[in-house]
């Protein structure tokens, strides 16, 4: 169990279910679903109902059916949604949702926050029971629960609605960054293989005219790879197109030949270009260049481009990587039911203009650098990225330790003590529920259905 946080002294600690329910969801037979809405018919919330697709599914209102309002919190019970959040939705619930019900002074919106945070999501992930069958109200019976003043919880409800907007407003800022960066690099490449990177330099140092033409007059004749199965293990790698990634060759999940005829027929040399033939529609074409980092084969989903002297390679992947050639892959592919294809023929005659091979390394150099740069600020991206994804819980555990309302605390005095207080608010719950609930209490222990 996690560590119980040191409390304010005005504040109350209790156990989860002396203070709080659980109402597992139903499930009804699939035959009665319908996907449209209808007279006599009700929404049946599912986890799935919560993502950013929602299917809806309705149900005949005359079935036996827990349901819920949108201000009600329900709580994912099962595998990778087990603690999941959700609010916001009314109808029926099925039995992948349970519903925290509450006593009327607890404020809910204190009370969604709370569960949100690692006081309750910690020692859930804890549970024993498997993933699979999810939890029941008597694993909860083990928690504690953490219980401010009503007063208090208004304001730390306000607060963390505050602080947390402002905490996604600065994620969106950053996921925008990265695109502008994308935006970016594709500029540059536009910009470099249109002569525009290079427009002052070409006059000053007096550089010879571009050459028109089509790839296949700056390479030799493309060579598609190896059809035979990878494996595992083996002596050395095969590329295949998911280690093509952004001009760069990814050397994670690789496979592996130990077939010395392959090998040999299939080996690639630094300064080989590597083109995606066969992938989705939105992925065909990717291109990278093998640098010789280590020794490797292709694979046969995979063109090996070798250039001429007349054309650089890096000038080249450049190139393949640019706006314009996207555009030609997307215009010449064959489109298949899943898979799109551009064969040898398609990418040979993939139009291209050649500057001196000089100037195609002041080029190479020009992009580099404006790429390092945007490597630079894409990490620092990354990082703060990762730091904002900590700041969500790092503000909960703030709040249910008291920290973001110490000083309202010092301020408002009445409001904390006496009947305001804690200890008084627990006292009535506890007072409310043995009058008017006695079979609660034994209702507590009953598993939530299966």
């Amino acid at each position: 169990m996690m560590e119980k946080p040191s409390l304010p002294s005005n504040w109350a600690s209790t156990k989860f279910t002396e203070v709080l329910d659980i109402q597992g969801g139903t499930q009804p037979p699939k035959s009665q679903f319908i996907d449209a809405p209808k007279e006599g018919y009700i929404r049946l919330l599912q986890i799935r109902d919560f993502g950013k697709k929602p299917v809806p599914t309705y149900i005949p209102d005359t079935l036996k059916l827990k349901k819920c309002e949108e201000t009600d919190v329900l709580i994912g019970r099962y595998g990778a949604s087990l603690g999941r959040i959700c609010t916001g939705m009314e109808g029926a619930y099925n039995v992948a949702l349970a519903k925290v019900l509450a006593p009327a002074n607890i404020e809910s919106d204190f009370l969604r926050r709370y569960l949100e945070s690692e006081v309750f999501q910690a020692p859930l992930r804890l549970l024993s029971r498997s993933a699979q069958n999810g939890f029941n109200k008597g694993d909860l019976d083990g928690f504690d629960f953490l219980l401010p003043p009503a007063a208090e919880q208004k304001v730390i409800a306000d607060k963390l609605d505050t602080l947390l907007a402002q905490v996604e407003k600065t994620k969106i800022r950053l996921k925008n960054t990265s695109q502008i960066l994308k935006r970016f690099r594709q500029a540059v490449l536009a910009e470099a293989i249109s002569g525009e990177l290079t427009k002052i330099w070409r006059k000053s140092n007096r550089s010879g005219k571009w050459v028109s033409g089509t790839l296949g007059e700056f390479i030799e004749k493309p060579k598609y790879g190896t059809s035979a199965k990878s494996q595992k293990e083996g002596l050395i790698p095969v590329l295949r197109m998911g280690n093509l990634q952004d001009g760069k060759l990814d050397w994670s999940d690789l496979a592996y030949s130990s077939d010395l005829e392959e090998i040999e027929k299939y080996r690639l040399e630094p300064g080989d270009i590597l083109f995606n033939r066969t992938n989705s529609p939105e992925l065909v074409g990717k291109t990278s260049i093998y640098r010789g980092e280590k020794e490797a084969i292709y694979a046969g989903y995979l063109i090996k481009i070798k250039c001429s002297d007349k054309l650089n390679p890096e000038f080249l992947n450049y190139h393949l990587n640019s706006p314009s050639a996207k555009d030609y892959c997307k215009a010449v592919k064959s489109d298949g039911v899943s898979q799109s294809n551009i064969n040898a023929k398609k990418l040979s005659a993939y139009p291209i203009s050649c500057p001196p091979i000089e100037e195609q390394a002041e080029i190479v150099q020009r992009v580099k650098q404006l790429f390092s740069n945007a490597d630079i600020i894409e990490k620092q991206v990354k990082e703060a990225r990762a730091r904002v994804e900590h700041l969500t819980q790092s503000v909960l555990s703030k709040a249910f330790r008291g920290e973001l309302t110490e000083q309202w605390r010092k301020e408002n005095p009445d409001l904390i003590s006496g009947d305001n207080s804690a200890k008084a608010l627990l006292e009535r719950i506890q007072a409310e529920q043995t009058t008017n609930t006695p079979a609660k209490r034994t209702r507590q222990k009953k598993a939530v259905p299966e």
